[in-house]
Protein backbone atom coordinates (compact mmCIF):
# COMPACT_ATOMS: atom_id res chain seq x y z
CA UNK A 1 0.00 0.00 0.00
CA UNK A 2 1.35 3.39 -0.96
CA UNK A 3 1.28 6.08 1.74
CA UNK A 4 -1.26 8.93 1.21
CA UNK A 5 0.01 12.38 0.20
CA UNK A 6 -1.42 15.66 1.03
CA UNK A 7 -3.01 15.00 -2.43
CA UNK A 8 -5.07 11.71 -1.38
CA UNK A 9 -5.97 13.32 2.07
CA UNK A 10 -7.59 16.30 0.69
CA UNK A 11 -9.05 14.03 -2.40
CA UNK A 12 -10.68 11.92 0.77
CA UNK A 13 -11.96 14.48 2.91
CA UNK A 14 -13.49 15.69 0.20
CA UNK A 15 -14.99 12.73 -0.80
CA UNK A 16 -16.32 11.79 2.79
CA UNK A 17 -18.59 15.12 2.25
CA UNK A 18 -19.57 14.61 -1.01
CA UNK A 19 -19.47 11.43 -3.04
CA UNK A 20 -21.06 12.41 -6.16
CA UNK A 21 -18.39 14.99 -6.92
CA UNK A 22 -17.07 14.71 -10.83
CA UNK A 23 -13.39 14.29 -11.11
CA UNK A 24 -13.25 17.74 -12.62
CA UNK A 25 -14.53 19.35 -9.51
CA UNK A 26 -12.40 17.50 -7.38
CA UNK A 27 -9.62 18.59 -9.73
CA UNK A 28 -10.52 21.97 -8.69
CA UNK A 29 -10.78 21.21 -5.09
CA UNK A 30 -7.83 20.25 -4.96
CA UNK A 31 -5.84 21.85 -8.00
CA UNK A 32 -4.51 18.58 -9.83
CA UNK A 33 -5.82 17.75 -13.36
CA UNK A 34 -9.12 15.87 -13.62
CA UNK A 35 -6.75 12.98 -15.34
CA UNK A 36 -4.58 12.78 -11.87
CA UNK A 37 -7.70 12.77 -9.77
CA UNK A 38 -8.99 9.91 -11.31
CA UNK A 39 -5.95 7.74 -11.28
CA UNK A 40 -5.77 8.59 -7.60
CA UNK A 41 -9.16 7.48 -6.85
CA UNK A 42 -8.48 4.02 -8.72
CA UNK A 43 -5.75 3.31 -6.34
CA UNK A 44 -7.28 4.79 -3.47
CA UNK A 45 -10.23 1.65 -4.51
CA UNK A 46 -7.61 -0.72 -5.40
CA UNK A 47 -6.06 -0.68 -2.07
CA UNK A 48 -9.20 -0.40 -0.29
CA UNK A 49 -8.68 3.09 1.45
CA UNK A 50 -11.68 3.92 -0.18
CA UNK A 51 -13.91 0.80 1.65
CA UNK A 52 -17.48 1.58 -0.46
CA UNK A 53 -18.98 4.00 -2.60
CA UNK A 54 -22.55 3.95 -0.41
CA UNK A 55 -25.67 6.24 -0.58
CA UNK A 56 -26.81 6.57 3.08
CA UNK A 57 -30.58 6.01 3.37
CA UNK A 58 -33.10 7.22 6.08
CA UNK A 59 -34.20 4.72 8.33
CA UNK A 60 -37.33 6.02 8.21
CA UNK A 61 -38.15 5.60 4.50
CA UNK A 62 -37.43 1.87 5.22
CA UNK A 63 -39.94 2.16 8.00
CA UNK A 64 -37.24 1.62 10.49
CA UNK A 65 -38.63 3.41 14.06
CA UNK A 66 -35.90 1.68 16.55
CA UNK A 67 -32.56 1.22 16.99
CA UNK A 68 -31.10 -0.57 19.51
CA UNK A 69 -27.51 -1.14 21.05
CA UNK A 70 -26.64 -4.53 22.29
CA UNK A 71 -24.51 -6.00 24.62
CA UNK A 72 -23.55 -9.54 23.92
CA UNK A 73 -22.40 -12.32 26.39
CA UNK A 74 -21.03 -15.55 24.52
CA UNK A 75 -21.38 -18.65 26.51
CA UNK A 76 -18.14 -20.12 25.43
CA UNK A 77 -15.16 -17.45 24.59
CA UNK A 78 -13.38 -19.58 22.20
CA UNK A 79 -12.59 -19.05 18.52
CA UNK A 80 -14.68 -20.92 16.58
CA UNK A 81 -17.21 -19.82 19.15
CA UNK A 82 -16.79 -16.33 18.28
CA UNK A 83 -16.00 -17.05 14.61
CA UNK A 84 -19.78 -18.65 14.96
CA UNK A 85 -21.06 -15.82 16.16
CA UNK A 86 -19.56 -13.40 13.77
CA UNK A 87 -21.18 -15.59 10.88
CA UNK A 88 -24.48 -15.76 12.19
CA UNK A 89 -24.42 -11.88 12.76
CA UNK A 90 -23.58 -11.37 9.27
CA UNK A 91 -26.57 -13.20 8.33
CA UNK A 92 -28.77 -10.63 10.28
CA UNK A 93 -30.56 -7.72 7.89
CA UNK A 94 -31.25 -6.15 11.02
CA UNK A 95 -27.64 -6.09 12.11
CA UNK A 96 -25.99 -2.73 11.09
CA UNK A 97 -22.85 -2.88 12.55
CA UNK A 98 -21.45 -5.67 14.74
CA UNK A 99 -17.94 -5.13 17.17
CA UNK A 100 -16.19 -7.63 18.56
CA UNK A 101 -14.82 -5.83 21.65
CA UNK A 102 -12.69 -6.35 24.87
CA UNK A 103 -14.02 -5.89 28.44
CA UNK A 104 -16.97 -7.02 29.65
CA UNK A 105 -19.17 -8.17 26.44
CA UNK A 106 -18.25 -10.34 23.88
CA UNK A 107 -19.77 -8.07 21.07
CA UNK A 108 -21.84 -4.94 20.46
CA UNK A 109 -24.33 -4.77 18.23
CA UNK A 110 -26.31 -1.99 16.42
CA UNK A 111 -29.65 -3.04 15.33
CA UNK A 112 -32.63 -1.55 13.49
CA UNK A 113 -36.20 -2.82 13.67
CA UNK A 114 -38.86 -1.82 12.39
CA UNK A 115 -40.92 -1.51 15.95
CA UNK A 116 -40.49 -3.25 19.36
CA UNK A 117 -42.52 -6.76 18.00
CA UNK A 118 -39.71 -6.71 15.25
CA UNK A 119 -37.12 -6.27 18.08
CA UNK A 120 -38.30 -9.22 19.59
CA UNK A 121 -38.56 -11.67 17.14
CA UNK A 122 -35.29 -10.67 16.02
CA UNK A 123 -33.67 -10.92 19.71
CA UNK A 124 -35.64 -14.24 19.54
CA UNK A 125 -34.35 -16.09 16.71
CA UNK A 126 -30.74 -14.30 16.80
CA UNK A 127 -29.81 -14.55 20.48
CA UNK A 128 -32.20 -16.18 22.69
CA UNK A 129 -32.20 -19.33 20.46
CA UNK A 130 -28.94 -19.28 20.19
CA UNK A 131 -27.37 -21.77 22.50
CA UNK A 132 -23.98 -19.73 23.20
CA UNK A 133 -25.42 -16.81 23.77
CA UNK A 134 -24.80 -16.33 27.60
CA UNK A 135 -26.86 -12.86 28.25
CA UNK A 136 -27.49 -10.05 26.07
CA UNK A 137 -28.29 -6.49 27.10
CA UNK A 138 -30.44 -3.66 24.81
CA UNK A 139 -30.34 0.05 25.30
CA UNK A 140 -33.12 1.32 22.96
CA UNK A 141 -31.95 4.20 21.06
CA UNK A 142 -34.03 7.54 22.10
CA UNK A 143 -32.27 9.70 20.32
CA UNK A 144 -29.48 9.84 17.77
CA UNK A 145 -27.54 13.23 18.82
CA UNK A 146 -24.38 12.24 16.57
CA UNK A 147 -24.11 9.93 13.97
CA UNK A 148 -21.53 10.10 11.50
CA UNK A 149 -19.49 7.87 8.66
CA UNK A 150 -16.28 10.28 8.41
CA UNK A 151 -12.44 9.69 9.44
CA UNK A 152 -10.62 12.17 10.36
CA UNK A 153 -7.99 12.58 7.73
Amino acid sequence: MQALDEYDKMLLRQLQQNNKATADELANMVNLSASAVQRRLKRLRDEKIIEADVAIISPVVAGISITCIVEVILQEGNSKAIDTFKATMQQCSEVMQCYFVTGAYDFVLIVNATDMKHYEEFSKKWLMDNSNVKHFYTHVVMDKVKVGYSVAI
